[in-house]
């Protein structure tokens, strides 16, 4: 079987398992304030030319949208995503099990826009009723897209300066951001993203690490936001397993070199399918491939070839998403290119 369903089907990265077992019987306190989670925060902020930024690692990509949005929210306010977004589609309604509405506004190809978000507004605040309705208090996005697309730097701009003007934050979801970062002809960096948004988070889960996520709010962290980690289940006691992982993968660019593997299969991959001619659904720069099979030719791939259903094309066809990963071999590639 050839397992390409999505980019957290293995483990991790060899270099982070080594260290875990080299530091395993060393006793360091808990719940983060250790020498390697201090140690992945200045390594994270340096990488981000962000100095002052507060880094706060938590378990996963879920816990860290809700913890992130429920912190920086009032009572009465929602966040504004894309109806595709995932916490407006792939989190079981974690955001609103915290009280906060999503508001799903048009996407496209994943991505909001910055002038949707501007009309959206302007729409909400001329209506004489709003005080009876959920106000925009932040905008969120994720960088790659749930389609595997892009934002440009021009991009980020204008939503940053959006938000700004209408004093909601900015918050990017990077659960793959490592895979976006390494793109090729990106003109998105992480200082980028430090700078032009109010929060956002480096994905270890899809990237090379067991599991977690690091939370950076470049211009510091709502007051005891450590509290509401913990209030809402996602404080590790043993802190040292995230602070670990971080300080391998920002160690030696490792982060940026691993998510280019991804990146470079996928390439090889898109190319080959196209050669065979296969439909794709839309074009993704990054390591999501998204093409469009027969009912009878994902019928004849059962149980040798595994991908991730992604939505019903019409009766007679299916999108399937075909995931890479930091981990992906070339030689996987190529059998399942001779597969299909």
């Amino acid at each position: 079987m050839l397992y390409f369903e999505n980019d957290y089907c293995e483990g991790a990265h060899p270099a982070i398992l080594q260290k875990l077992v080299e530091t395993n019987f060393e006793k360091v306190s808990g719940y983060g304030t250790d020498p390697y989670c201090a140690s992945a925060r200045e390594k994270i902020r340096a990488a981000c030319g962000a100095p002052d930024a507060d880094v706060w690692f938590i378990s996963g990509g879920t816990q860290s949208n809700a913890i992130v949005i429920a912190s920086m929210l009032r009572r009465w306010e929602g966040v504004l995503a894309a109806s595709t977004g995932h916490v407006a589609a792939h989190e079981a309604g974690a955001i609103e099990f915290t009280g906060h509405k999503v508001i799903g506004l048009p996407h496209t190809n994943g991505k909001l826009d910055a002038g949707t978000v501007e009309d959206w507004c302007r729409t909400f605040y001329a209506d004489g009723n709003m005080d009876h309705l959920v106000f925009p208090g932040m905008v969120y996005i994720s960088h790659p897209s749930e389609y595997g697309t892009l934002y440009t730097k021009a991009e980020l701009e204008a939503l940053s300066a959006v938000c700004h003007k209408y004093h909601m934050p900015l918050f990017m979801d990077g659960a793959r951001l490592g895979y976006g970062l390494a793109a090729e002809g990106t003109d998105v960096t992480l200082a980028d993203v430090a700078r032009l948004t109010d929060v956002f988070y480096i994905g270890g889960t899809k990237v090379g690490a067991l599991c977690g996520e690091a939370v950076v709010f470049p211009h510091g962290a709502p007051a005891h936001f450590m509290t509401m980690v913990k209030q809402q289940g996602a404080l590790l006691a043993k802190g040292r397993l995230l602070g670990i992982q971080f300080d391998v993968l920002f160690t030696d660019d490792l982060y940026q070199t691993i998510s280019k593997n991804a990146i470079e299969t996928a390439a090889v991959l898109k190319k080959g399918l196209a050669e065979k001619g296969y439909s794709f659904f839309m074009d993704s720069p990054t390591n999501q491939v998204f093409i469009v099979l027969s009912n009878e030719q994902l019928a004849a791939l059962e149980g040798k070839a595994k991908f991730g259903f992604w939505e019903k094309y019409d009766d007679t066809h299916t999108v399937v998403r075909i995931a890479t990963s930091w981990a992906t071999r070339m030689e996987e590639v190529e059998q399942l290119l001779e597969l299909m």
